[in-house]
């Protein structure tokens, strides 16, 4: 077949000319009557669902160095893209009631309708591989340190061994923020959030389970490595590739040496779920060898046909896991999400969730505007959150004279694509402790009595 042939037929989506419209291809009157169902019924509220939650996600995106700043800011843009609808409150003070009042249950019924957006917009722009490739992480957010968060949230702090641990000399109250992120076009796809002390990244990728769209596949670190989370994942029917350490024990039928080990079928079966009886978990253990760094990666997944996902495509989607640390360094530089700014426990809920969707709205309508990749099996061409910001920044303060269109001036928002000819730099931070590669996991020989016990309670995909 030529290369003509093999190029991608689909028809280019017309860009939107403002960014209202570009928000409304996300922002459906569909979705917000599903919103409006879920919201509480007061009579003749002053602060209207629609305005109030458009202002809330605005203000993310706006510049100021308080919540009242962007409170104004985002209330004139408001005003500006909905003319014909009421206008919203007055007072930054009485914002702030209304979103203290707004019901969490809102903000997640918006989030899921934006999924199912995404799911429609992007449609086979999500696959790679075959599959939908998403990378899940967490990271610590601060808040500022009010009585009320310091005594809900509490305070701590990572002290060397030989110094006692003291909560009166601690940080400031944190929130973790686990996040699902698509690995291609950089997009959130779900979230969860915890008490930053003592949140559970595994318990919290549990909860988001049902959240996952068809054909996905999780690509995750070592620190999720778990006989629990492999089970349930198993028993969810949810595809994965998972990075694995000295923590984990595997059982296979040959006794290649580790040196020459490439991939094999092998049996997860860690020293404490064989003594609590728990049944082996069948799935496939790959070795990735890279030539220009010595440590090996080692990854697991229930994926078992080598024809759907080769060694080669593990490694590239593994590598693609980035993305999710990419995710991070956009919500929390770019949009200034290292630290969130509200004082009560109602609010800090409150503003990170619509930051977490305002940053997903930003990144949809970047990806959404990105020129489809030349073959199909390329990677996507990914946006530069940076330069998709600035574009909304101009057209929120007026300052756009451009005479091109809101979505041809974000389609040129591409993340730099130059192969690099040096290693970044590498900066030495006060509180960063030195990377430890995981080390390989344990490989034992498989008995046949095992064997019989492992096909028997056989849980993979």
């Amino acid at each position: 077949m030529s290369n003509a042939g093999k190029r991608s037929r689909r028809r280019q989506r017309a860009r939107a000319k403002t960014i209202a419209k570009s928000m409304r291809d996300f922002l459906t009157s569909a979705g917000f009557r599903q919103v409006r169902k879920v919201a509480s019924r007061r009579k003749k509220p002053r602060w209207d669902i629609h305005p109030l939650v458009y202002v809330l996600l605005t203000i993310t995106w706006c510049c100021g160095d308080s919540l009242p700043e962007k409170f104004e800011v985002a209330k004139g843009f408001y005003v500006a893209c909905c003319p014909k609808r009421k206008r919203p409150g007055k007072s930054f003070q009485g914002f702030e009631k209304a979103v203290a009042k707004l019901p969490m249950p809102v903000l997640r019924t918006l989030a899921g309708a934006i999924r199912g957006r995404i799911e429609v917009l992007f449609d086979e722009r999500l696959l790679f591989g075959g599959f939908i490739p998403l990378g899940c992480d967490g990271t610590r957010q601060e808040c500022p340190r009010s009585r009320e968060l310091e005594d809900r949230l509490g305070t701590f702090i990572k002290k060397s061994s030989n110094e006692k641990n003291s909560d009166e000399n601690g940080s400031a109250p944190m929130i973790w923020n686990t996040s699902i992120v698509h690995l291609t076009l950089g997009v959130p796809w779900c979230w969860w959030f915890g008490k930053g002390k003592k949140a559970s990244e595994r318990a919290h990728l549990i909860q988001m389970l049902p959240l996952l769209p068809h054909l996905a596949l999780l690509v995750t670190d070592a620190g999720y490595v778990g006989y629990d989370v492999v089970r349930t994942l198993l028993g969810a029917k949810v595809f994965f590739l998972m990075r694995m350490s000295s923590h984990a024990t595997f059982y296979t039928e040959s006794e290649e040496p580790m040196e020459s080990f490439k991939e094999e079928i092998a049996y997860y079966w860690p020293k404490s779920a064989s003594n609590d009886g728990k049944p082996p978990l069948r799935g496939r253990l790959i070795c990735v060898r890279s030539k220009k760094r010595k440590v090996d990666v080692w990854l697991f997944t229930n994926v078992e046909d080598q024809n759907r996902l080769s060694r080669n495509l593990a490694s590239k989607l593994y590598r693609l896991r980035w993305e999710n640390e990419g995710f991070f360094r956009t919500y929390k530089r770019t949009l200034g999400k290292v630290r969130l700014m509200s004082r009560t426990v109602r609010l800090i809920h409150r503003e990170a969730e619509a930051s977490m969707i305002a940053t997903q709205l930003l990144l949809c309508q970047g990806a959404l505007a990105m020129p489809t990749a030349f073959f199909k099996d390329d990677l996507p061409i990914v946006c530069s959150p940076r330069k998709v910001l600035l574009e909304i920044r101009r057209e929120i303060n007026g300052q756009s004279r451009n005479a091109k269109s809101f979505g041809d001036r974000i389609a040129k928002a591409q993340r730099e694509r130059r192969a690099r000819q040096t290693e970044k730099e590498k900066r030495k931070w006060p509180r960063r402790k030195t990377h430890q590669p995981p080390k390989p996991p344990l490989i034992l020989k498989i008995t046949n009595e095992l064997k019989a016990k492992a096909e028997q309670n056989l849980l993979a995909v």
